[in-house]
């Protein structure tokens, strides 16, 4: 536990002259930009097909927490375990849709 906290101060007092270093405000070159994009090409077929993958999935599971749902009866803590999963599964959606979103807005 000491070591780590140990490590996590050494980190917060190295990480700020590391970050004034680096120069982000350069120009870059059309090669950088043709190889970064060579570089993330594959990066985001897998992304998409996670994305995709995961929708299939997410859409499957829906269905199940929504006959889950339905054959719970009077049973509350089936209808609210049915509520929680299809929750989770639209905030998990929204996540994984958003996400690029986002860091195009953060970094663009």
């Amino acid at each position: 536990m000491k070591n780590s906290i140990l490590f996590v101060l050494l980190v917060l007092i190295v990480l700020p002259s590391i970050v004034t270093a680096a120069d982000f405000g350069g120009n870059v070159s059309q090669e950088d930009k043709n190889s970064f994009d060579q570089i993330l090409s594959p990066v985001m077929k897998v992304y998409n097909f996670v994305k995709y993958s995961a929708t299939v999935l997410a859409v499957v599971f829906l269905v199940f927490a929504g006959v889950s749902f339905m054959i719970s009866g009077n049973d509350q803590t089936k209808r609210e375990q049915s509520k929680l999963m299809a929750m989770y599964i639209v905030v998990g959606l929204i996540v994984i849709w958003v996400a690029p979103l986002i860091v195009q807005y953060v970094v663009g």
